[in-house]
């Protein structure tokens, strides 16, 4: 647990740089491209904190408790970078930003004969700062069960012995 907050701290702080090309990509569009690299680049971090940490714990490591640690460092990451989705949303965009994206996102869908459902599931949407970073959280963290599945697959197929599991010696 401790490992985890303390490598969550370390990608939660580099989450918060990246939403700041997030920000800063409303009024210049270049930096939505630093962004989206900046995105791309989480996985392999955290693949490269989990390594560490299987390093850290003796150099062997099981698929459950690689993903175990895999998702807990996300969580304690989307903690940290909360703070910041509530600042944005609440001082920094617009007051209608988030309905006028839902309502841009409505017309494209009645344009292409969507579905009447989804249009109306569109309209029921809580929009206020509080509701926004809650649900970033919820996403970080379902980002991060499904992105660690791999991480944790290759971490402990390297294991010394070569398992996915981690096997005791029969002596």
């Amino acid at each position: 647990m401790k490992s985890a907050m303390a490598y969550g701290l370390i990608m939660g702080i580099y989450w918060v740089v990246k939403y700041v090309f997030f920000i800063f990509s409303l009024s210049t569009p270049i930096f939505s491209l630093i962004y989206f690299l900046l995105t791309l680049a989480v996985p392999v971090i955290a693949y490269r904190m989990t390594k560490r940490y299987r390093q850290e714990i003796g150099g062997k490591i099981s698929f459950f408790h690689a993903w175990q640690f895999g998702i807990l460092l996300y969580f304690f990451a989307a903690l940290i970078v909360s703070i910041e989705y509530f600042i944005f949303y609440r001082y920094i965009a617009p007051p209608d930003f988030v309905e006028n994206a839902i309502s841009q996102l409505a017309i494209t869908l009645k344009d292409s004969q969507f579905n009447n459902e989804m249009l109306d599931a569109l309209e029921k949407i809580q929009t206020s700062p509080i509701h926004m970073t809650i649900q970033g959280i919820f996403n970080n963290i379902f980002y991060g069960i499904i992105l660690s599945i791999p991480v944790a697959a290759l971490l402990c197929k390297n294991n010394s012995t070569g398992s996915i599991i981690d096997k005791t010696p029969n002596d």
